[in-house]
Formats: structure tokens, sequence, C-alpha cells
């Protein structure tokens, strides 16, 4: 297990704070160089924007660095700082907690996130154990003060979350680093292939990855990560996901959304740009043979839902918002725009049939088996690159559905 191989370094790290020669450092100069001076000229305008229009003022300081020992020094041994991005990699983080927990009873940690859902999906998970803040800006000043605030044993890092600073002072003050749940997308790799030198040397900082699967261990260590660091351990987030079906969350939603037993429901989560036409065209097909057939559109995005619903107006169908439901307001439309966040997961328990969206798109898709954990068929266009796992295992089972058109879908529902 990764932290096994960890504690080595961690009963170490005291005794591994020497200097760093000039010229195997200089992509972390250049770096820390660079984004300092960043840093101090957009600070000024960042605080002038922040007191003008109050976005971002919730957690300033935290994400400046500043944060008080008392809070955020949690007493259990090790202490382990775990940054988890947002909402999906939170649960994750809670898997990789619970698993640490049974090796190592008297840890404690530090769970930080970028996203105030993120971070408040974390405050509702957390134990006496775990303190959630802000994770610092990628700025060597700030990472410092945090790092210093929060002295942990050990850093581990969720999904893709590359920090050169972060990574840079953690190694510097002799702070083992791990990466895992790791994955690389496709465009990702593309992305990070055109500074290879510099990411090379960024993932040098990290001591071990644990990578999904042999695609991503390639791919990182295309990007310059040493093989010996790492290992392929699965998904977390699949022990995360199996772990939330709670049959109450199922109560709830058929509650809010007015959903009884016999409706049939087709769920489009997550979609992006460009696949909306598609699901209206083959839910017009759908409504011919099925007229009471509910569509719940789920927008990656959720600033988008406005345009949705003018979309649905178009395409002829009534539509609400899911904000306009609850409190004694209920549904009336045949479309409803999921327009919250944290709930896409709770209203598959209502599917029929699911669509996962990002994949009529070439974006890599989404998730299937949040859907799938749920007991659902899940349909997709070709474009699944980000989850090939997943898809295997679903189409192997039966569960999984590519569907290349709206006449695909409607005629798999």
């Amino acid at each position: 297990m990764i932290l096994s191989r960890l504690r080595p370094r961690i009963n170490a790290r005291f005794s591994n704070m020497k200097g760093f020669d000039l010229f195997k450092n200089i992509a972390r100069i250049s770096y820390t160089a660079l984004s300092g001076g960043l840093f101090c000229l957009l600070l000024p305008a960042a605080l002038l924007y922040t007191g003008v229009t109050g976005r971002y003022r919730e957690g300033m300081k935290e994400r400046l660095g500043i944060l008080q020992v008392k809070n955020v020094r949690p007493y259990g041994i090790p202490r382990i700082w775990i940054h988890a991005a947002s909402l999906g990699e939170v649960n994750v983080a809670f898997s990789v907690i619970k698993a640490i927990k049974r090796i190592l009873p008297r840890s404690s940690f530090v769970l930080s996130t970028v996203t105030p859902h993120g971070r408040d999906l974390a405050r509702s998970k957390a134990g006496a154990d775990t303190r959630v803040i802000y994770a610092p800006l990628d700025f060597i000043g700030c990472v410092n003060q945090a790092l210093n605030a929060v002295s942990p044993d050990v850093l581990v890092f969720v999904e893709t979350e590359i920090w050169p600073a972060w990574f840079f002072e953690a190694k510097r003050m002799g702070i083992p680093i791990a990466l895992v749940n790791g994955r690389i997308s496709r465009r990702s790799l593309a992305a990070y292939s055109r500074f290879r030198p510099f990411f090379k040397t960024v993932l040098s900082q990290v001591d071990r990855f644990s990578m999904i699967g042999a695609r991503d261990a390639k791919r990182i260590i295309t990007l310059g990560a040493a093989p010996k660091k790492i290992e392929v351990n699965g998904n977390a987030k699949y022990d995360a996901i199996a772990e939330m079906a709670d049959p109450a969350l199922e109560k709830k939603m058929r509650r809010i959304l007015d959903i009884d037993a016999r409706t049939k429901v087709i769920i489009a989560g997550s979609t992006r740009s460009g696949e909306e036409e598609s699901i209206f065209d083959a839910y017009g097909q759908i409504l011919s043979s099925f007229p009471d057939t509910l569509l719940i559109i789920a927008p990656r995005h959720i600033q988008r839902s406005r345009n949705i619903l003018s979309m649905a107006g178009s395409a002829g169908f009534s539509c609400q918002l899911r904000t306009e439901l609850g409190e004694g307001r209920r549904r009336t439309a045949q479309v409803v725009i999921l327009n919250t966040f944290g709930e896409l997961f709770s209203a598959y328990s209502t599917a029929t049939i699911v669509f996962c969206g990002a994949s009529r798109v070439p974006l890599g898709g989404q998730n299937p088996l949040e859907a799938a954990s749920w007991g659902k068929v899940v349909c997709y266009g070709p474009f699944m690159d980000d989850f090939p796992d997943a898809r295997a295992m679903l189409e192997e089972a039966g569960a999984g559905i590519t569907v290349s058109g709206a006449g695909d879908l409607a005629r798999e529902v």
C-alpha cells in the first residue's frame, strides 16, 4: 500500500531538510520567481475585486495561507494533509481517510478543497479528527505559510492535482508527497506534454504515485514520473460511490421532484454544450410511445441552465428549474433542469435510464458508475476516453450502451 511505502519517509522527514543544488532546481527557482511576480502583480486587483463584489471573500485568508494553528492542526499522529479539489475528489478523500484509519487509528487529517461546494461537503462528512480548509494558492508564500501552520507528516493529493509550488516547498521541507487515485486524461497529457521538462521536475518531487489504471501509469511516466515510484491500484472513487447509494436519498428526491413509482424518468447527467439538442430530439421521439415520461437534465455548468430552459421551450416542452421545486411547490412540467450542486447522484436513483454527458462531444465523458451504483442502465456517446475501465465493466455486465444519435437513445429507452 502507498502509505506503508511512505512510512520510512514520514519517520525521517525532519532529517531530510538539506539544501538543493542550484542547477538541479532551476525549474523550482524559475517557477517561484515567475509565479511570485505574478502574485504581487495581481493581488491588489484581486483584493479590490473581492472588496467591491464580495466574491471569494469567504476563505480568502485561508487561500493566502493565513491559518490559525489551533484551528488547523489536529492532535493525532501522523497528521496527514489530503487535498481534494472539488465534490468528486472529496468523496474519494473520505474513502482514503477510512482506509488509513484502519491501518493508523491514531492518525488525524487536514482536508483542503478549492470550491465552496467541495468545502461544504467535506465539512458535512468530517469527523472530529479532520479539519477542513481552503487550499492555499499555488504561490510560494501562501504555500509556505500554510505548510508551517498545519505541519503535516505527509501530503496526499487526490487524482491529477499537480501544484508546482506546493510540491517544491513540501520537498524542501522534507514532507513526503503521494498522489492517489491518479488519472491522466488524453487532454491533460497533451497539455502537460508541451512543458514536459518542467513537469518532469515537478513530478520528481512526488514520492509515490497510486494510479487508477495501466494507461494512467503509462501517461504519467511519459510526463517524466519515475516508474519505480508508480503503482496501479484501481479507482477509489468506485468504493466511495458504492457506499453512497442510500435508499433514503431516493425517497427524498422522489418527494422533491414529485415522481411516483410508475413514472418513467430519463436523466441526462453532466451535459455539455452541443448535447442538449439531440437529447430533446430523442425525448420527443420517446414521448410518442411513453407520453408521461419525465426528462431531467443536469448541466455540468449550472450557469447554462437558463439557456437550456429556453431550448426546452423552443422544442415545445414545458420546463422547470429544480430551484423552483420543493417546499410546497410541485412539479408540473415535462422537463426539469437540475440547477443545483450535489443532487445529481441522488437524482440518479429515480431514473429509468441514464445518459452520461460529455460523451457525445469529445470531452472524455463522465463517470457512469454513479448511475450504475443505483442499478441503472447507462447510455453514452462515443467519447468516453476518460473512463475506459468503467465503460468496459458496464458493457461486460450488459449495463452500458453506446449510442450514436437521438434515434439510438430513443430506441434504447
